[in-house]
């Protein structure tokens, strides 16, 4: 079988794509109060006019305590006019654009979003001084039924797509954790109990929509802490996603938003910037020992491909490499690996006409250096810090 051409149309789901190539979703930090701005809408479109086939609005919150913040878009009825102006803004540029639906869990920050945080088991809040609160059964049911109405409303705002979000011990993938699902009930113990809520979420989302809209999972391979998800569970995960045909493609991802968010993003720790952005005495404790959590992993291209290569052995679904990609050649090494798309992040918030000018000069290189230097700007306008000039942006730091 041929290679295909990075650049070739292609399918995703019953979801026509002009190339392989996916905006994957980082918070852009442009919805104060959970509501759409012109902002985002440019974020958007700047990344669809630059020639990549998809963009994924991130985190998109399924409940009120689903939320990150209290700053997070809620799909809701109320929230579609906003977002079907953005979904035709970037339908204008010939690209489509998906909507990351998920479930913060322990990520949430309960002070923010004045909603108690959830968890499979309780733990102490790292946002705030309330403990999260350990799921019950009924909370599930409800999460699962609102992934669904989500994805439906999606599909009035316009949306060609929806990515659930399975990664990062957000709720869905803690739930998979062992060190964080200390559940006795059906929901703990066993791999296939600690991946029921996963795979509820998803036949859920699938019979609300069959075949309406195109379905994509970001799954963690693994979470980058001892005692936490691990790939040969990942795997296993992967197969039952597939032999129950909810899902038209995987995203692979790793690390923890809530324990190790360096070993997803890898390259330099912005410490200071992360600092900054908080008043004293937190900014010392954070300079002081944020080492600690910000831990430090060496930049390489493709940094998951050697994990993610045991998936493309398992399962036939399409599968969507992610992690350091920022060259032609990478994504052709990853279409000769068997990986149907390639998502990139932090290249195209330094570029978002990265792939229009590796289109039309194969030998280009992109500009991003890895400095990570755009992670902190999510509080106030995510933005690669080399390119853009916040103030003169007008964006705006949220309280």
């Amino acid at each position: 079988m041929s290679t295909p051409d990075v650049f070739s149309p292609t399918t995703l789901g019953p979801l026509s794509l002009r190339n392989r190539i996916i905006k994957a979703a980082t918070f852009e930090g442009a919805t104060p109060r959970g509501e759409v701005t012109d902002r985002l809408v440019d974020f958007h479109v700047r990344v669809a006019r630059g020639g990549a086939a998809l963009t994924t609005l991130a985190y998109c919150a399924v409940t009120p305590e689903g939320g990150t913040d209290r700053h997070q878009i809620r799909m809701r009825a109320d929230a579609v006019p906003g977002l079907r102006a953005l979904t035709e803004a970037v339908h204008r540029e010939g690209a489509a654009i998906s909507a990351q639906l998920g479930h913060a869990g322990p990520v949430a920050n309960a002070a923010s979003n004045r909603v108690r945080s959830l968890a499979p088991s309780g733990l102490p809040s790292p946002f705030g001084l309330r403990p999260i609160r350990a799921a019950t059964a009924e909370d599930l049911d409800r999460i699962v039924a609102a992934h669904a109405d989500a994805a439906r409303v999606a599909i009035e705002a316009g949306f060609d797509a929806v990515e659930l979000h399975f990664g990062h011990n957000y709720l869905a993938s803690a739930f998979l954790s062992p060190l964080l699902n200390r559940r006795t009930d059906r929901y703990g113990g066993s791999l296939r109990n600690r991946a029921r809520l996963t795979l509820d979420i998803a036949r859920a989302v699938r019979d609300a929509v069959g075949d309406r809209i195109t379905i994509t999972a970001k799954l963690n391979m693994d979470d980058g802490v001892p005692g936490g998800f691990w790939i040969d569970e990942s795997v296993r995960v992967a197969e039952w996603l597939q032999a129950e045909g909810t899902v038209d493609a995987l995203e692979l991802t790793a690390g923890s938003s809530l324990l190790n968010p360096m070993y997803l993003f890898t390259g330099d720790v912005p410490l200071r910037e992360f600092a900054a952005r908080f008043p004293a005495p937190l900014r010392w404790g954070i300079r002081l020992s944020g080492t600690r959590f910000l831990r430090s992993y060496p930049y390489r291209e493709a940094y998951l491909l050697d994990r993610a290569l045991q998936f493309r052995d398992a399962v036939d679904l399409p599968l969507i490499l992610l992690g350091g990609i920022t060259r032609l050649e990478t994504m052709r090494l990853a279409m000769r690996h068997g990986f149907e798309f390639v998502a990139l992040a932090r290249a195209l918030l330094r570029e978002p006409d990265l792939p229009a000018r590796l289109r039309s000069d194969p030998a280009a290189r992109s500009l991003c250096i890895h400095c990570n230097r755009c992670m902190p700007t999510i509080y106030g306008g995510t933005h690669c810090v080399l390119t853009i000039d916040a103030s003169r942006a007008g964006i705006e730091v949220r309280p």
